[in-house]
């Protein structure tokens, strides 16, 4: 792993249920891509090779057109380091995420 990629896609589509029909597919390309990801409420975190992730980018907008958008934004950040040990999403999330299973279990 040498890189972390954030990407927010904005189909230009009407109405939440359409926006976040487009923007599941996207999720779902990136989920069969087998690179490691986390969604997030406003963007989804993926970390892995260089080059694969920014081929996952270019698709996400092939994706949410194919889903139905007529033309899509994307808002991406990068963080490439080629040598050395990178952050991975667990080691920059898990401490603000150790009470999520029980929260999930008390509203069930």
């Amino acid at each position: 792993m040498n890189a972390n990629v954030a990407i927010q896609v904005l189909p230009s589509v009407q109405g939440d249920e359409e926006i976040v029909r487009v923007v599941d597919a996207v999720i779902d390309y990136i989920k069969s891509t087998g690179v490691n990801y986390y969604v997030g409420p406003c963007e989804t975190a993926m970390e892995g090779d260089y080059e694969q992730l920014m081929e996952i980018v270019k698709q996400c907008q092939y994706i949410a057109i194919e889903a139905g958008a007529p033309s899509v934004m994307s808002y991406v950040k990068i963080t490439y380091k080629p040598d050395g040990e990178k952050l991975t999403i667990e080691r920059k999330t898990a401490k603000h995420h150790i009470n999520d299973a029980a929260k999930m279990a008390k509203s069930a």
